[in-house]
């Protein structure tokens, strides 16, 4: 083994078929609308917690991430984009209820601006992502799906894009 390279481990995800991934945060506007900001950001994490009681909602995995001091937002990795609608609407889940709360403030005037909020979803069909993990642990889509060794799908970006699992071949195959 060559020297430069002992102790490297490189693994891709072990997703099959469609990836859904949410992008959700918030901007605090003005540091000083507390009021406004705090509640938003205590959510998420409760929102979360209450995910990670009940995996049959969907969430397999999250990752936290602060963009400046004044941007926060949370990569999601669900199941399937109904499960994702299912939960934003379940009127038993803490997303509904929050959700239910901002729009009361909003139509009283109690929002003014202080906090920004944004969500972003995607469904990445399978063949139009790939990922690489050198010495890392399960992280981002292969903490949702899992890891392979990096040979199972190709050492290089282009066999990784060009993978497709069985379930994915058996489809093709029908249509």
């Amino acid at each position: 083994m060559d020297p430069k390279r002992a102790g490297i481990s490189r693994a891709t995800a072990d997703a099959r078929g469609d990836v859904v991934v949410l992008l959700i945060g918030m901007r605090i506007n003005r540091f000083r609308a507390v009021r406004e900001w705090l509640p938003v950001m205590a959510g998420m994490p409760r929102m979360l917690a209450e995910l990670k009681k009940a995996p049959e909602r969907g969430l397999l995995s999250h990752v936290l991430l602060t963009a400046s001091p004044r941007t926060y937002y949370v990569v999601q990795y669900w199941e399937s984009k109904e499960k994702l609608y299912a939960y934003a609407s379940a009127p038993d889940g803490l997303h509904h209820r929050f959700w239910a709360l901002v729009n009361r403030k909003e139509r009283s005037g109690k929002l003014r601006g202080g906090v920004g909020l944004w969500h972003e979803a995607y469904v990445v069909p399978e063949g139009s992502y790939e990922a690489i993990y050198a010495d890392m642990p399960p992280f981002g889509l292969a903490a949702a799906h899992g890891q392979v060794p990096l040979e199972r799908r190709g050492r290089s970006a282009r066999d990784r894009f060009a993978y497709r699992s069985a379930r994915a071949e058996a489809v093709d195959e029908a249509n």
